[in-house]
C-alpha cells in the first residue's frame, strides 16, 4: 500500500492561495506512487475563513503517515501548526523533493 503523504506549505497571501505549488505537488507525489493528500483540495465552499480551512485540513492531516513541506512552509501559520501536530504524532516530516528520490513508498 502507497504512503499517504500530506502535503504542508503556505496558502495565505500568496497569489491563487499558492494552489499551482500544491497541485505540481500532488501530482508528482501521485506520479511517484504516493497517495497524496493536499489541502488545496478541501472544500472551496466552507465558511468561516482560515479557522475552517484549518479544522478541514487538519483533519486530513492525522489521515496520513507523514508530510511533504513545500518551500515557504516554516513562514505560514497553518503550516506551522500542521508540522507541529504532525511532529507531535511522530508523522515522517520531509522537504517535497526528498520525498520524490524516496525508493520506499
Amino acid at each position: 500500500m502507497a504512503k499517504r503523504i500530506y502535503i504542508s506549505g503556505p496558502m495565505t497571501g500568496l497569489p491563487e492561495f499558492n494552489y499551482p505549488a500544491f497541485e505540481a505537488a500532488a501530482t508528482s507525489l501521485r506520479g511517484a506512487g504516493f497517495d497524496a493528500v493536499s489541502p488545496h483540495e478541501v472544500d472551496p465552499s466552507l465558511s468561516g475563513g482560515w479557522h475552517a480551512y484549518m479544522r478541514a485540513d487538519i483533519a486530513l492531516l492525522v489521515t496520513c503517515e507523514a508530510v511533504a513541506t513545500l518551500d515557504g512552509h516554516e513562514k505560514s501559520k497553518g503550516a506551522t501548526l500542521e508540522n507541529s501536530i504532525a511532529s507531535a504524532l511522530e508523522m515522517e516530516i520531509k522537504p517535497l523533493n526528498e520525498w520524490l528520490l524516496t525508493k520506499d513508498i
